[in-house]
């Protein structure tokens, strides 16, 4: 069996975070366990072109989140800069594209810049993830191991884990950080006692941001629609794609992305590759013949990711929800267990900087109590 001070539950941003914070505070015995076989959770950047899966990973496209926000995201903005993390802005000169029905041509206008700023980072969103577990040692990183319950035992807490195959493993520790969305905690980890019914409830009540979302991007060999004086940008009232933006990488290939607004439940009921079909349907009727033909295309389906949706969120809508408790200040689980995913944070719930937000609060709070939980 093996022990650990902290174990933090799933390798997204939140769990990574949390490992670079606690070695930067001098707390080196934890654990993360990760049920992927990959980081990163919710952040998935992925290769442009095939050739580039063990080549330069500055040409990627994000499948997961794309943007942050310095002006307004200081805490994350000094992050990225302090790992070294080359940013890009969102590319919007030239006029945005509004669909209103299939039926009807397309409507050119001058784009709108956003405000604040949106800001990208060269090589993905995974370059953050990438950076961050550059940083711990790579054995305190388990992937493939999925926490099925967790239990305390007198001044321990027990966790079970399970591989792909069902091989089980049993770790202990003092205190779980649940890097993890709330709703996924309460649904797919039997805790032991059980948790307090108004926290579960809470939790489970709190929405999983992407969980209910398609991400498509389709690349292409250059930005030809700069060339026609346009932004990348459209919106669209009849779809598939509701909303598109240039995902251009500045010295690696040219992309558009855009995010499907067809229901969860509804888009269950097509394949994937028929999907795909209709989004370059779409974006050659607001782009040209071009459009039609990307060297390559890909479709993120989140709601059927079974480490990040759950079948609540299959019908749920795709917004930003309060925070619930990341805690319980009673009970056997009283100093135990913490959350510390995006959607825990009070002030950016379910976006990147909400990870760093929570982890920030979630492990202040932890070592402030480390000489009587978990001693240095």
């Amino acid at each position: 069996m093996q022990t650990a001070k902290v174990a933090i539950v799933g390798a997204g941003v939140s769990g990574l975070y949390a490992a670079y914070r606690l070695k930067q505070m001098g707390l080196n015995d934890f654990i993360v366990l990760e049920a992927r076989d990959r980081i990163g959770g919710r952040i998935y950047s992925v290769a442009a072109a095939e050739s580039d899966e063990v080549g330069d990973k500055r040409d990627r496209v994000d499948l997961g989140p794309s943007w942050f926000w310095p002006q307004y995201q200081p805490q994350l903005a000094k992050l990225i800069g302090s790992l070294g993390l080359e940013s890009l802005q969102q590319f919007e000169q030239g006029d945005s594209i509004l669909q209103r029905a299939a039926q009807q041509p397309p409507v050119r206008s001058p784009s709108q810049s956003g405000h604040p700023i949106s800001m990208r980072l060269v090589g993905g969103m995974a370059s953050l993830t990438d950076a961050l577990a550059a940083q711990v040692d790579a054995s305190k990183i388990q992937l493939q191991c999925a926490v099925t319950s967790i239990r305390t035992e007198e001044e321990q807490v027990v966790i079970t884990c399970s591989d792909r195959n069902g091989a089980q493993q049993m770790i202990t520790v003092a205190h779980v950080l649940l890097a993890v969305p709330p709703r996924l905690a309460a649904s797919a980890i039997s805790f032991e006692p059980g948790l307090p019914d108004d926290l579960k409830s809470y939790w489970e009540k709190t929405p999983t941001w992407m969980a209910p979302q398609a991400k498509y991007v389709a690349i292409y060999d250059k930005p030809f629609w700069r060339e026609q004086g346009l932004s990348g940008q459209a919106r669209s009232a009849c779809g598939p794609l509701v909303e598109i933006h240039d995902a251009s990488n500045p010295t690696g290939k040219a992309a558009l992305f855009g995010f499907v607004g067809i229901p969860a439940d509804v888009r269950q009921q097509v394949t994937q590759a028929e999907l795909k079909s209709l989004c370059r349907a779409q974006l050659g009727a607001l782009f040209g013949s071009q459009a039609k033909t990307p060297q390559t295309d890909l479709l993120q389906d989140w709601a059927i990711e079974s480490y990040t949706a759950t079948a609540q969120d299959v019908s749920a809508s795709a917004h930003h929800a309060a925070a619930p408790p990341n805690q319980t200040t009673t009970g056997a689980w009283r100093h135990r267990i913490t959350g510390i995913g995006s959607e825990w944070s009070v002030e950016f719930p379910g976006y990147i900087a909400g990870a760093i937000d929570a982890v920030n609060v979630g492990v202040q709070a932890l070592l402030n109590r480390q000489s009587s939980t978990v001693p240095s």
